[in-house]
């Protein structure tokens, strides 16, 4: 485990998702190709994805459903963002998802800074994103927020700060978050690359063992699978 990683192992009570919304009223899902339930599915757009998840969270008696770190997934095969060639296809996500309706409100998972921003408007893409820079313990690292509402960046400025647990966003709907059922994309980044409002979300499996030492599981973060 790398020093990371056991930092934000030991971080407690972190919430990205709105205060309102009981850690007990999550539930995981699993998008990734081996999940053959997927198949009896249609989930061509945004539309029919949002039908699913609003189905799967009722069936479930929760409100947000949670997972995707290190999951291959197919559902990126719609957009040619992920087709970087022929061979190298970028189907490995690197995040954590967290699905539940547009306009739920987004939190800072720890105190940090606006280190950037952007709108993020192609088909597939995050849309609206923010990520904050953090320091614990002399421990410089980021955290990025996918699939947000425009009015989560309209009056943003970098250096702004947040405390943990503070509003920072909204989600946005399918319309401006890349034409995706809404949900949060959190992922946590060591080495930044000096990349502004933008880091792959999804990587190939050629670099994937980069990605995975680079964007340690939020979950470490987050705690989700923990019994509370």
């Amino acid at each position: 485990m790398t020093a990371l990683e056991q930092l934000l192992q030991s971080i407690p009570d972190v919430k990205v998702i709105a205060d309102a919304v009981s850690l007990n009223q999550y539930t995981p899902l699993d998008l990734s190709v081996s999940n053959a339930k997927l198949l009896e599915e249609s989930l061509g757009t945004s539309t029919e994805f949002e039908t699913y998840i609003e189905r799967y969270l009722a069936q479930n008696n929760a409100k947000v459903a949670f997972g995707g770190y290190n999951e291959e997934r197919n559902l990126y095969k719609r957009s040619t963002i992920f087709k970087d060639d022929a061979i190298d296809e970028r189907n490995m996500h690197i995040g954590l998802d967290l699905w539940i309706k547009a306009g739920t409100p987004i939190l800072a998972a720890l105190d940090g800074n606006v280190h950037s921003f952007n709108y993020n408007s192609g088909f597939g893409d995050y849309g609206p994103t923010i990520i904050l820079e953090h320091k614990v313990e002399n421990q410089v690292f980021y955290t990025l927020y996918g699939h947000l509402s425009l009015e989560s960046i309209e009056n943003l400025e970098i250096g702004a700060f947040f405390k943990k647990g503070e509003t920072i966003a909204t989600l946005g709907a399918a319309a401006v978050n890349g034409d995706y059922s809404p949900h949060l994309h959190f992922q946590i980044i060591d080495d930044i690359q000096g990349k502004l409002g933008d880091y792959p979300g999804v990587c190939s499996k050629n670099d994937l063992a980069f990605y995975l030492e680079n964007c340690p599981d939020p979950n470490l973060l987050l705690k989700l699978n923990t019994p509370k």
